[in-house]
């Protein structure tokens, strides 16, 4: 596939045969970050586990300190005070069974992350064919199948994120926009870290961090040294 001119430029930028610390790989990929757009910046980890196995998932949610820099659509299912509660909370949608149909029927999806109260888990499990490919069945994991709607949305929109593995066990998520400074996208990223570091399985055997890789939207990979990480 033949590269575009600005990729060309940005890749000169970067030894593919080094691994960089957390600081250099940063400043690179803002260097990197050159397109007319807020380019976001995302961490590719590929794991050492089998996500196959059960006992070797990985999967979990962090709040990042400064946010991922895009503003988040949620919506909450629930019931009586805890819809008023949501919407309170700053919820952009909340209700229950009405909701079903507008989904099914109408292809409404104008929201990002789903939240549902425990109560209200029979309806949303409905949705689940429509709502599993796309990544927004609520997991308790998550944090997206609780009581405490309050707690859910607020964490959301201060920047929290749902790591998980795919099936080439590799972790995909976003840690920021290249417009952030470099020490808010090394916190945001180092939060990251520390937070899949703690959700190793304990079936997990050998090296954990095989390849850790962070890069923006239209920009070259960089790879990090991953031995401080494990």
């Amino acid at each position: 596939m033949k590269k575009g001119k600005r990729y060309v430029e940005a890749a000169k930028l970067v030894d593919r045969t080094a691994t960089y610390d957390v600081a250099e790989a940063v400043s690179l990929v803002k260097k990197s970050a050159s397109a007319k757009f807020d380019e976001t910046i995302e961490a590719h980890l590929r794991l050492g586990v089998d996500g196959r196995h059960a006992d070797q998932q990985v999967r979990g949610a962090v709040v990042l300190p400064h946010g991922t820099g895009k503003t988040i659509r949620v919506l909450v299912f629930a019931k009586g005070d805890k819809v008023d509660e949501a919407l309170a909370a700053g919820a952009d949608y909340a209700g229950g069974e009405e909701l079903i149909p507008k989904i099914q029927n109408e292809n409404w999806f104008e929201f990002d992350v789903v939240v549902a109260t425990p109560d209200m888990m029979g309806v949303v499990g409905r949705l689940g064919r429509v709502l599993g490919p796309k990544g927004l069945m609520p997991n308790p994991k998550a944090g997206t199948v609780t009581m405490d709607v309050t707690k859910a949305v607020n964490d959301i929109k201060a920047g929290k994120i749902e790591y998980r593995l795919d099936k080439a066990n590799i972790i995909h998520v976003p840690i920021g926009k290249a417009s952030f400074t470099e020490e808010q996208l090394a916190d945001n990223f180092n939060t990251l870290i520390d937070a899949v570091t703690k959700a190793k399985p304990s079936a997990a055997k050998g090296q954990y961090y095989r390849s850790v890789t962070i890069s923006s939207t239209m920009g070259p990979g960089v790879k990090l040294n991953t031995t401080k990480f494990a």
